[in-house]
């Protein structure tokens, strides 16, 4: 079924409100890394944050459109 123009113009908004609010996000992940590394730095299981996937948007600066999705 298809996407009524309501729901595809709601769509939209929330995508775009993902894409303004990613770098923040980026940052706060980052700092509670720092920020971790220099609390924890004892904990013998600490384990590194891993790098973003090489397809990710988050590598890709957050431009590539999304996949369209599969029917």
């Amino acid at each position: 079924m298809p996407l009524t123009p309501d729901q595809r113009r709601r769509r939209a908004r929330i995508e775009r409100g993902i894409r303004l609010a990613a770098p923040a996000l980026d940052l706060v992940l980052w700092a509670g890394d720092r920020f971790s590394r220099v609390i924890g730095r004892e904990d013998p299981a600490y384990e590194p944050a891993r790098p973003p996937a090489p397809d990710s948007p988050v590598r890709a600066g957050g431009s590539r459109p999304l996949p369209s999705r599969a029917r």
